[in-house]
């Protein structure tokens, strides 16, 4: 499960930008609050930069808030971050691995930063890597791979340690067609084996197929925040898009 509460994270500007905006710090989050619960797909909705990658990146442990508070499993992020790494896995559209190693290696270094047994990780790293089509390629170094390539590597990289919590923060952006679908085929299965999942996105088809809560954030505020039923049940405009473009311009 993951609880957050009016949470808040303010960045300071530079000189620049303080004569641009007249003041001297923005708030990139402000007051956010919602609960993921097992079992469930949470989708956070917004534009780009609306606030939806700060909040997913404390919730990783990769930032520390202002204000408010973040648990995962009960941990703290900011005061457990370790025990709340140990727990959850992070993907996103921002591929970063080692360009010298291949798929094999940087799977066998995750799995032993986690502390994984060694025929359990051999046995969850052949089953995953059949699944993402990896094998062919699992001997290659990384930087000669393609973007899809490595996403497919990342996304093992993020499940190898059977995380309770997947936390994915617009995985599919930029990506092909068959990666994209493999993606969402992966945050399926993470619901239907009892994760936390949260998923980020700007994507109005990946709402509408994944979502059973969802929340709405724009500029750092929410402007919505319920199951995805209920969302549809209210809407004043015929279609998602319609709606969502209607919050933001009401906002």
């Amino acid at each position: 499960m993951i609880e957050v509460r009016n949470l808040t994270k303010t960045f300071k500007l530079n000189r620049r930008q303080r004569r641009e905006k007249g003041k001297s710090s923005i708030d990139a989050v402000s007051d956010v609050g919602f609960i993921c619960r097992p079992g469930r797909v949470f989708t956070l909705l917004g534009p780009n930069g609306a606030g939806k990658t700060t909040t997913l990146r404390i919730i990783a442990t990769m930032m520390r808030p202002t204000s408010g508070s973040v648990s995962v499993n009960g941990f703290d992020v900011a005061k457990q971050s370790r025990q709340v790494r140990s727990c959850l896995g992070f993907l996103t559209g921002a591929t970063r691995l080692y360009d010298r190693l291949t798929p094999y290696e940087v799977i066998e270094y995750y799995g032993r930063l986690f502390e994984m047994e060694p025929e359990i990780l051999k046995t969850r790293r052949d089953r995953l890597f059949e699944m993402l089509d990896i094998t062919p390629f699992a001997k290659q170094r990384i930087g000669k791979l393609s973007t899809g390539m490595k996403q497919k590597v990342s996304i093992v990289r993020t499940i190898i340690h059977d995380p309770q919590v997947v936390v994915f923060d617009e995985p599919t952006s930029g990506l092909d067609v068959v990666t994209s679908r493999n993606i969402i085929k992966l945050i399926r299965e993470c619901r239907e084996e009892g994760k936390t999942v949260i998923f980020s996105t700007h994507i109005m088809g990946e709402v509408s197929m994944l979502s059973d809560d969802l929340a709405i954030i724009h500029d750092g505020r929410l402007l919505y925040s319920g199951t995805y039923s209920e969302f549809k049940d209210k809407m004043q405009a015929r279609s998602l898009e319609d709606e969502f473009i209607r919050l933001v311009e009401e906002e």
